[in-house]
């Protein structure tokens, strides 16, 4: 059974999937989102910025011990680099890595022993594609986080691990990619079973791991 799990963007259609599997294995979800409302959490946290991150979690754990922390938050463009701009990679930036170094800082003095961070990472950050560079670049440095603070945190005996979807089927996404063959996307249902498996006492065993998801529906 799940204790309390913060879940950062929680109001996105990922975000969402994953409170709801928190709930429904026995934990309790708080989202965390710049969206005005989210229920049973904070809203209206502007995730890239430290100090409002940091009164966010306080709040939430001045309710009970926290076992967990999912960094669901982030976002995606498909853009070239040459007629692109420059700031989608500071914008990507922004919302995939800093937002989860963020969390993960202020999650810390929060979690005991046993505890798990899970980020959200991306396959196409080892096979970066056409019009991939600002989101595989932001998202090669949710993967180096991972790899780096689970030794960091190991100590502590406190696991953090990543998964990595190819493309999460939105429909964000379908507008970004019209063209795309969809059933080749990974369902954010599938996605949030994977979050929540690395978050439980089942993988306990397990820190410093990428998970890839690429199944389809079919």
């Amino acid at each position: 059974m799940l204790g309390t799990i913060i879940v950062t963007g929680a109001a996105g259609v990922l975000g969402r999937a994953v409170c709801a599997k928190v709930e429904e294995a026995g934990g309790r979800a708080l989202g965390v989102d710049l969206a005005p409302e989210v229920p049973s959490g904070v809203g209206g946290v502007d995730l890239t910025d430290e100090a409002a991150v940091t009164e966010a979690f306080g709040k939430l754990a001045a309710s009970g011990p926290i076992q967990g922390l999912a960094n669901i938050a982030g976002g995606f463009v498909w853009e070239k680099v040459e007629g692109g701009s420059a700031e989608s990679f500071d914008r990507l930036y922004r919302m995939n890595l800093r937002t989860a170094v963020l969390a993960s800082r202020a999650v810390l003095p929060h979690l005991s022993q046993g505890g798990a961070i899970v980020n959200v990472g991306a396959a196409a950050a080892a096979a970066p594609g056409e019009g991939m560079a600002p989101y595989a670049a932001s998202k090669a440095g949710v993967s180096a986080l991972t790899e780096s603070l689970a030794e960091e945190l190991r100590v502590r005996r406190i696991r953090v691990n990543a998964v990595l979807p190819t493309i999460l089927d939105t429909p964000t996404n379908r507008g970004d990619m019209p063209d795309a063959d969809f059933a080749a996307w990974v369902d954010p249902e599938d996605a949030a079973e994977a979050v929540v498996f690395l978050l439980s006492e089942q993988a306990r065993a397990v820190t410093g791991a990428s998970l890839k998801l690429s199944l389809g529906r079919g």
